[in-house]
């Protein structure tokens, strides 16, 4: 996990570096878990922000992505599988949020 986040997430790493410490070791463990590929483990963590309805986590998730040089249709396609499960709202919502992403890249 990174050590330079943004907002409140970044104020509590700073001021509280022991949570965050443990906080970061549970996601190396969890991510070391099973054998899906980065790719994979990047698009999965973008579904469940979508899942979640959490915009910063797609935000971040989509931003990563895009580090990772995953293909920007990729991420709508993401969005666009929520259409069945998580209904039409969402998945535009969702779009809308890797969009602010994308388009500034």
């Amino acid at each position: 996990m990174t050590d330079d986040l943004p907002g409140a997430a970044g104020d509590l790493a700073k001021q509280h570096p022991d949570v965050w410490s443990a906080y970061s070791a549970l996601g190396s463990a969890i991510a070391d878990t099973g054998g899906l590929s980065a790719r994979e483990k990047r698009l999965v963590k973008l579904a469940l922000a979508i899942g979640a309805g959490s915009e910063g986590a797609v935000h971040s998730h989509a931003r990563r992505a895009l580090e990772e040089n995953l293909p920007v249709d990729d991420l709508h396609q993401t969005a666009f599988l929520a259409i069945g499960l998580l209904g039409f709202p969402r998945a535009v919502a969702s779009w809308t949020w890797i969009t602010d992403v994308t388009d500034q890249s």
